[in-house]
């Protein structure tokens, strides 16, 4: 993929990464939504069917990113989860598929009988 951010804002009161591609594409990402999508290794498993169903994560923020060479960069959320690079190209996938996706995770979340508030 040659599609390069143009543009990374973070919406901290709404929750919102928004991203900008070369190609004019534009997301708008929720952190939840990035969360319980990191592609590190302890959300995504170590190959398909491992990927560990994450719960409580509603109202997770971000505290910062941090860029990783040209092709990436690290979230750090506020539960303390920060080893998930994020290529240019999940991103840009994780735009693309967003409605798809998160569909997939409520419905796994509801079999699961999880939960997306953080319970105490």
């Amino acid at each position: 993929m040659s599609e390069q951010p143009s543009e990374i804002k973070l919406h901290q009161k709404s929750r919102l990464l928004e991203i900008a591609f070369s190609d004019g594409a534009c997301f708008r990402l929720p952190y939840e939504f990035l969360r319980v999508y990191s592609p590190s290794a302890d959300v995504s498993g170590h190959g398909p069917g491992q990927e560990v169903l994450q719960v409580g994560k509603k109202n997770v923020g971000v505290t910062g990113v941090v860029p990783a060479g040209s092709y990436a960069m690290q979230i750090n959320f506020d539960d303390g989860h920060d080893t998930g690079l994020y290529s240019w190209e999940y991103l840009y996938k994780l735009g693309k598929n967003q409605v798809l996706m998160w569909q997939h995770y409520l419905d796994r979340l509801e079999v699961a009988g999880g939960s997306r508030e953080l319970l105490r």
